[in-house]
Order: structure tokens, then sequence, then C-alpha cells
């Protein structure tokens, strides 16, 4: 495996864990509401800007990752869009181009 593959599998178990960690953090401070921690990503304008931020550029990846794999045929560059909105982009965008990287 190569040097640059090895850093985006190490940003994207990173990108995974760290936002993951926060996240629980959160919930067991707050409980275990999916609707109350939207509800916290709004309480400003900054937190709300933050999170369109993300989404918009949680969808332009989304994009990216559909005509790539429609074009190369990589169908398991699929798996990091799940990830992408399940996890965040700071694991998604990684993970696909770890995906993405491996030789053909």
């Amino acid at each position: 495996m190569s040097m640059l593959r090895m850093i985006y599998l190490a940003l994207a178990v990173w990108g995974a864990i760290h936002p993951m960690s926060w996240f629980i953090a959160w919930f067991n401070e707050n409980g275990y509401s999916l609707a109350g921690m939207v509800e916290a990503w709004h309480v400003n304008a900054a937190t709300s800007g933050l999170v369109w931020d993300l989404t918009i550029a949680a969808i332009a990846l989304t994009v990216w990752i559909c005509a790539e794999t429609w074009v190369r045929k990589n169908w398991i560059a699929l798996v990091a869009i799940p990830a992408t909105f399940c996890i965040g982009v700071s694991c998604g965008l990684p993970l696909y181009l770890f995906l993405r990287t491996r030789p053909v």
C-alpha cells in the first residue's frame, strides 16, 4: 500500500473516531435524541452556517462519487456515501480517496 493510501486511510479512521467521540459525549450529557442534536446544530447562526457548509460539501462529494463510480465502475467506492451521511464528510472524503486510489 502506498504512503498516500495509508494517509487517506488514517484520515478516514480519524474522521470517524474523533467527531463521533464528540457526538457520543453530547448524547451522554443530553440524552439520546437525534432531534435534540439537530436542534443543537442550529442554536445560533454560526452553527447553522457550519451545518449548511458540511451539508453542501456532502452533497457535492456524493455527486462526485456517483459520477466517478459510473465511469470507473469502482462500485466498492459507493460505501463512502453512507459513511459521509452517517459519520461525516471528515470520514467520507478520505475514505473515498482511499478507495479511489487503489490499484486497478
